[in-house]
């Protein structure tokens, strides 16, 4: 299947304009015409509607294959660059923005390195894709145990730190002269669903949707009373308004993660070194079709397992 194809047929179907596709790809409109033919007859069936442009339930299927495959191209072609250019002398750092704490303000060198604050999702694309030359990503965890990744393309990861968690209520909250809280306490709650930030939410349990990454409108929104927020426990005590309880209950962790494609080089070595400093946990993130890249990381992975395999409860703490 041509790549070239299979990205003017995503662009096709999520613009649903032939027309809107040649002008963003820079194709005439025949020319994507006829990537669209040609692709529908490499695979024998119709992929696209055309009045209105829409996926069939063919292409409905094709585009649920084709996003990853197209970001997996993405990261292999950013991956062989990085090796053949020179170690920079910048370092551009994803990071998702309650992976920002004391260790990483502690690592940042006087000067050289672009902090780059996206949603946790976002962040290994970003690394994979050559976007970034290093990714910072969090969220709860049982301790000890790795977060749950897209995979995207063969990422090393190393775990950078783990923190207690706690729960930002407003004021008045029945709960807020507690010592501590369970989750099961409150399972009638409505809390923020702010997908931006990384918090786990079913959208049932939703009061508002906050959709930006900064912190301080989220605190502010859970203090003011419109939803509860699970926060790093440093993060919510240093809000300023609400009442932080911490969080006893299940056994979770607020877990940050470094990511990079290999073994960094250069500057970002050396960043890594100090963000990684007292943390020589290594697991590679890979699918058996596509092993790790060459070189790989010197201290072998303390618990490789394949992902979705269940992680085990003695891995070391980092």
């Amino acid at each position: 299947m041509d790549p070239h194809l299979l990205r003017t047929f995503v662009t096709v179907a999520r613009l649903s304009s032939f027309s809107g596709a040649a002008r963003e790809l820079g194709y005439t409109q025949s020319a994507v015409s006829q990537h669209i033919a040609a692709l529908e007859g490499d695979l024998r069936a119709e992929l696209l509607t055309r009045r209105p442009v829409a996926p069939t339930p063919a292409g409905a299927r094709l585009l649920e294959h084709a996003g990853p495959l197209l970001l997996r191209l993405d990261a292999a072609r950013a991956d062989v660059l990085r090796l053949a250019a020179a170690p920079p002398g910048r370092v551009t750092l994803a990071v998702s923005p309650l992976a920002v704490g004391p260790r990483l303000l502690a690592a940042l060198p006087a000067s050289g390195v672009t902090l780059r604050v996206l949603p946790p999702a976002e962040v290994p694309a970003a690394v994979a894709t050559g976007g970034c030359d290093l990714g910072l990503v969090d969220g709860p965890a049982a301790p000890s145990d790795p977060l749950r990744l897209p995979d995207v393309a063969p990422l090393t990861v190393t775990g950078v730190g783990e923190e207690e968690l706690a729960v930002l209520l407003p004021g008045g909250h029945p709960f807020a002269g507690r010592a501590a809280v369970r989750l099961d306490d409150l399972a009638d709650a409505r809390w923020i669903d702010a997908p931006g930030v990384g918090l786990p939410l079913t959208a049932a349990r939703a009061s508002v949707r906050y959709e930006g990454t900064d912190l301080l409108a989220l605190c502010a929104l859970a203090a003011a009373g419109h939803g509860l927020a699970l926060l790093p426990r440093r993060v919510a005590e240093a809000a300023g308004a609400g009442v932080a309880v911490p969080l006893s209950g299940p056994r979770l962790v607020h877990r940050t993660e470094l990511l990079s494609p290999g073994t960094p080089t250069g500057a970002a070595a050396a960043l890594a070194a100090r963000l990684t400093a007292g943390s020589p946990v290594w697991r590679m993130t890979s699918t058996p079709q596509a092993p790790p890249p060459s070189p790989r990381p010197t201290t072998p992975p303390a618990w490789p397992r394949p992902r979705g395999a269940p992680p085990t409860r003695d891995s070391p703490d980092c």
